[in-house]
């Protein structure tokens, strides 16, 4: 079958100097894991997640995840002084990849404002597409589209990296998909 691998990320923006974000990852509607929100960690909820990957892929995703939280804080509260924006305000990132039987892929980013879609990454030409026309949504636009380094990582993560982890964790995970 189809089977998709999302990664979640609410970011909730009290003042420019705290955030809190939570984390959650799922396989199909299998919980893999979330985020601590104190200290960037992941934790684990399937006994098969952890090793699925070597240890050092683990840390790498997890350094990786370290480094994307603070510059995406330090990007979203540059944008919100220069933009005016009213504190708070939540910030909402879906991000992964699906896997068809005939072995293509299709990765997706998607972003949120308060509730709303804001963004979408169209993955094929590493674009950042308005999902909604608004001064805020086009200035967040051009930052993203500017941030070569940062649209390159998420097309490299979510279309290859994502696939090969998700094709890994759907081995070890069989028996837990199977019962679904």
């Amino acid at each position: 079958g189809t089977f998709t691998l999302q990664l979640f990320q609410t970011s909730t923006f009290q003042n420019t100097s705290f955030v809190d974000t939570e984390g959650l990852g799922l396989l199909e509607d299998i919980e893999l894991g979330s985020l601590d929100k104190h200290t960037w960690t992941i934790r684990f909820y399937q006994p098969w997640v952890r090793p699925a990957l070597p240890r050092s892929d683990w840390d790498t995703i997890e350094n990786m995840i370290k480094i994307y939280l603070q510059q995406f804080s330090h990007l979203i509260n540059e944008g919100a002084m220069q933009k005016d924006v009213p504190y708070p305000f939540v910030a909402q990132c879906t991000a992964g990849c699906k896997l068809y039987p005939n072995r293509t892929s299709q990765a997706f980013a998607y972003v949120g404002y308060n509730g709303q879609d804001f963004l979408s990454f169209n993955v094929d030409n590493a674009t950042w597409l308005l999902s909604q026309d608004t001064d805020l949504s086009r200035y967040v636009q051009a930052v993203l589209q500017n941030y070569t380094v940062f649209s390159e990582l998420v097309e490299v993560l979510f279309n290859d990296t994502c696939i090969d982890d998700m094709e890994v964790l759907l081995h070890y995970g069989k028996a837990a998909l199977e019962r679904q």
